[in-house]
């Protein structure tokens, strides 16, 4: 999630201790911007034998250019500029067009520069790594750990395979030091898993041809970017306002056009159910919309999404998101803990459970992330609150097998955890359903959750579990409060004796360690002038608990005469 104008930089998902030990700093909630673009997607339903027979022929031709394109742009490497750029789109205009040659190009830079983040992110595990690694070997055999921070090795058998491992990880790291230096980047149109998946079909239980239909699916390119002031939004894709689709064809198979200038008109009609009415309006003012036609092999079905770029909107004060109140959400490998807290940060209701499964497919986790959105979604909207309280996750230094040793359980969960793709989900969702998403700092918060708040809210009907109370931590470190509950004074004897009291005041606050004062107003009419209750009867029963009226005075020492 990136910061707005109403927080600072954000914080690491799980960082470490200070070295000096004890607790380090928290960093400031923040309202979380926007999504940025839309899209929406819809099946081409009803193509005949030759729509598709022309879809293949195009997206295989462009696919040959993209690939092309992409091998110029990884030779130029850092020396790649304007002009280089120029070059390279005209040399693809001749066997395309000037529009699909800008897409391509376009396309071509977007996943170089996804490759050099990649490769950076690569590299910045190789250190975290080796960092560990060279920790713990100096350590001595079997020292403990201090903090969080690992300590060394069991025995010379594992100390000498992981210096080993050291000298490899060492190697690794300076090769792709190199790289980034000359500008190298390793990239595979179509993936790097599915094209080493062609060397072991029968583990991955596919047949030549099936996995053919993948390759060609994968590298296949039909996209081209939107450009407003033109026809619907689009010249070289254009879907009218009444769903017929139609293509500008590349030069070299101009002959299958069965429309003018060179366009071919397929037989599928298109709509949108969902943001139809959205994408009608910049279909009609012929404002700029993306689109991109891809196969999906499995289900043999073609589909068409559309995506435009939205105006950004101004991120809500954080104050005025939480004035009503939040949901705090504490996320899982299975499930969303989710409660609701006033402003005063109480929890109100009962804790709720959203849950997921993060096995299968992409797609079926992705529909799994959805689902359960959904129905937090709902529910939030039910309460009538407008903020949703959520950690600001980041795993990146925390998948190194180095830093977690032999908790292999506890790597695959946190490399499967979907932490990006579920706070992309989350914004855009909440965005929609007119919700705002504050972002906390999730240091602690399951800890001091569970040491404020789950035993004092379970009851023997309801069974509040770790991670409900870290959903409450979350609320309040939302709204502004500390994690500890507010607790009573000493019972019965002063400071003195009973140690620092435990209700929520400042070390620095004057009279913290006084007696409360004198309850000023009679118990029978308080209600009348005050406008509030009090615990204390209407009527005293004794002589000991008739309340005074006014204030104490201490009288002097009278002075008597004897006789």
């Amino acid at each position: 999630m990136s910061r707005t104008a109403s927080g600072g930089a954000a914080a690491p998902g799980r960082a470490a201790r200070p070295p000096g030990g004890g607790v380090r700093p928290i960093a400031p909630p923040f309202v979380a911007a926007g999504p940025p673009g839309v899209a929406v997607r819809d099946r081409l339903k009803g193509l005949t034998a030759a729509d598709e027979r022309v879809l293949r022929l195009v997206g295989a031709h462009l696919g040959s250019l993209a690939a092309r394109d992409l091998k110029a742009r990884c030779g130029d490497g850092l020396a790649h500029d304007a002009d280089r750029w120029a070059a390279r789109k005209r040399e693809l205009t001749g066997v395309s067009s000037a529009r699909w040659a800008g897409s391509i190009t376009k396309a071509t830079h977007d996943q170089w520069a996804l490759a050099r983040r990649a490769q950076h992110a690569h590299i910045q595990g190789l250190e975290a790594g080796v960092r560990t690694l060279e920790h713990r070997l100096s350590l001595p055999m079997g020292a403990r750990g201090a903090g969080r921070a690992p300590g060394g090795y069991g025995s010379r058998r594992e100390w000498f395979a992981k210096s080993r491992r050291l000298a490899v990880l060492k190697d690794r790291l300076t090769g792709e030091r190199a790289d980034r230096d000359a500008g190298i980047v390793h990239v595979v149109r179509g993936g790097k898993r599915l094209a080493r998946t062609r060397h072991h079909l029968g583990d991955a239980g596919l047949t030549e041809r099936r996995w053919r239909e993948r390759w060609e699916a994968r590298r296949s390119f039909l996209a081209a970017d939107g450009e407003s002031g033109k026809r619907c939004g689009n010249e070289t894709i254009r879907l009218t306002p009444g769903g017929q689709v139609s293509i500008r064809l590349p030069a070299p198979l101009a002959s299958l056009a069965n429309a003018p200038h060179g366009r071919y008109v397929l037989a599928a009609r298109v709509a949108f159910r969902h943001r139809g009415a959205e994408w009608a309006d910049r279909v009609q003012a012929d404002r700029a919309v993306a689109y991109r036609i891809h196969h999906d092999p499995e289900r043999d079905r073609w589909y068409l999404t559309a995506s435009w770029q939205r105006s950004p909107v101004q991120a809500i004060p954080l104050r005025t998101a939480c004035a009503r109140g939040v949901v705090g959400v504490d996320a899982n490998a299975d499930h969303l803990a989710a409660w609701r807290l006033d402003p005063c940060g109480n929890p109100i209701g009962d804790p709720h459970r959203f849950g997921y499964t993060l096995t299968g497919t992409s797609t079926h986790r992705d529909a799994q992330i959805r689902h359960a959105l959904t129905r937090l979604l709902h529910w939030a909207v039910s309460c009538g609150v407008v903020a949703i309280a959520i950690e600001d996750l980041d795993f990146t230094d925390g998948k190194t097998r180095e830093k977690h040793g032999r908790r292999r359980r506890f790597r695959q969960l946190i490399s499967g955890f979907p932490t990006e793709k579920l706070k992309a989900r989350l914004v855009s969702m909440a965005a929609e359903a007119g919700l705002a998403v504050v972002a906390v700092d999730p240091a602690y918060t399951s800890q001091w959750g569970a040491q404020h708040w789950q035993k004092p809210l379970r009851t023997p009907r309801r069974e509040v579990s770790r991670h409900d109370a870290a959903s409450i931590a979350i609320g309040r470190r939302a709204l502004g409060h500390p994690i500890r509950r507010r607790t009573a004074p000493p019972p019965a004897h002063r400071s003195d004796e009973q140690g620092h009291r435990t209700a929520q005041a400042r070390p620095g606050s004057r009279r913290r360690e006084g007696t409360r004062p004198p309850v000023t107003e009679p118990a029978h009419d308080a209600p009348s002038r005050t406008g509030r209750r009090t615990r204390v009867t209407s009527a005293s029963n004794t002589v000991r608990d008739t309340r005074s009226s006014g204030s104490r005075h201490q009288m002097p020492i009278l002075h008597t005469e004897t006789e």
